[in-house]
């Protein structure tokens, strides 16, 4: 079996044809060349190499193998190459993406306390719009996005739930549904639902735009929109209504807008979510981390 060195130095004489050279780019002496090229050619039983004062050239053996090295050299070199990414990458950071305030909220407590977890992982966290926040994830722009469900596709991993919230109808504050104290799916039908731009039927978020009631009513479609605060500038024009969370009582009041709670709609669920591609241990243990946060969150709120 021939030593590191000696095929290193082999390989790269026979690209360099100069000692000097080669001992230069192996960052060894030129002697250390010398001797282990003679050590080599001893192990073979024949000259690799004609060497004259002016010059080096490979002999026919010498050429011969130089073809049959090569490939496997370069072979086993990319395969260390990619081990060497592989743990880069591993203790590079983790990207997080979240859409909306509370989901913000855990993203950056669960980055806090990851350390904690995964000292060689930081975590860099972004917000995501509604328009391109799952394309994002599919792209490898983030690794995981916290957002809310459903949010269907066999290439995705749906992590705990860490936040459930009350549904509510977000409609302009001058609407005869802002004087109620609660409203039905029913209800839907009297008002124009806002829809996100180029969104299709099953796509996220499309359960927040019912096209029929549960009465099969049809559901007036409003104008499209981008981000959320392009739904609450719509909203508050009067142009139509949305459904969301209960969270914007907490972090998106304005006085152009009433949110009212429904009495018969499901809560809407939020969770991390990442691509079953990129199913990794340390996506997975921010997903705890998540969930650990989520938890204190909920027990410091029940407890004002």
């Amino acid at each position: 079996m021939l030593e590191r060195l000696e095929l290193e130095a082999f390989l790269t004489l026979a690209e360099e044809l100069h000692f000097g050279r080669t001992a230069e780019r192996l960052h060894v002496t030129t002697g250390r060349i010398s001797q282990t090229i003679k050590k080599l050619e001893r192990h073979i039983g024949a000259p690799l190499f004609e060497r004259t004062n002016r010059s080096v050239r490979l002999t026919p053996l010498g050429h011969r193998l130089h073809e049959d090295l090569r490939p496997g050299y370069e072979q086993i070199q990319a395969g260390l190459d990619y081990a060497i990414d592989s743990v880069r990458q591993t203790r590079s950071a983790l990207r997080v993406g979240f859409v909306g305030a509370a989901a913000g909220q855990v993203a950056h407590q669960a980055r806090d306390l990851f350390p904690e977890r995964e000292p060689d992982c930081p975590v860099h966290v972004r917000e995501a719009q509604i328009i391109d926040a799952v394309a994002r994830l599919r792209e490898g722009d983030v690794d995981v996005l916290v957002l809310s469900l459903p949010l269907p596709g066999p290439d995705l991993v749906i992590g705990p739930v860490l936040i459930s919230e009350p549904r509510m109808l977000a409609v302009p504050a001058g609407h005869p549904l802002a004087r109620r104290k609660s409203v039905t799916m029913e209800d839907l039908a009297d008002i124009p639902l806002l829809r996100l731009a180029g969104a299709l039927p099953g796509d996220w978020p499309s359960d927040r735009w019912p096209e029929r009631t549960p009465r099969d009513r049809a559901i007036p479609g409003g104008p499209s929109f981008e981000t959320f605060q392009e739904v609450l500038q719509l909203i508050g024009a009067g142009r139509g209504g949305y459904i969301v969370g209960a969270q914007v009582v907490r972090f998106y009041t304005r006085p152009d807008v009433a949110f009212i709670p429904f009495c018969d709609a499901p809560p809407i669920d939020w969770a991390p979510v990442w691509l079953k591609s990129n199913n990794t241990p340390r996506i997975r243990a921010f997903a705890r981390t998540a969930q650990e946060v989520a938890n204190r969150i909920y027990l410091a709120a029940t407890h004002q």
